[in-house]
């Protein structure tokens, strides 16, 4: 069953288990890294694979995740992000939002 992703590119959300905010720069509606990465990184392989996944810039940090949407909230701080990579996705941040540097099909 395919979920419909709640989260948006550019948005800022908060990780519920690894206590991290970080701002989305591109969504998959149903997982789609390596068998590998899968076993490695969900340890279980409780996180369902046909749920909306999400390649987040991790703040402060440098580090990009590809996270399962059961794993986000909303941040709603309106803290921007600090990320290497930010101006490779967006052109500015404004009212707890990043606008995207390309256009969306």
């Amino acid at each position: 069953m395919n979920k419909q992703a709640i989260f948006s590119i550019g948005q800022v959300i908060h990780h519920r288990l690894f206590d991290y905010r970080g701002v989305i720069f591109d969504v998959d509606a149903e997982f789609k890294g390596s068998e590998e990465w899968y076993e490695k990184h969900t340890k279980t392989g409780a996180l369902p694979r046909d749920e909306p996944w999400y390649h987040v810039l991790i703040d402060e940090d440098g580090r990009v995740a590809y996270v399962a949407q059961r794993n986000l909230e909303s941040d709603n701080s309106d803290d921007p992000v600090d990320h290497p990579l930010l101006d490779n996705f967006f052109v500015g941040y404004q009212d707890g939002h990043y606008q995207s540097r390309h256009s969306i099909n």
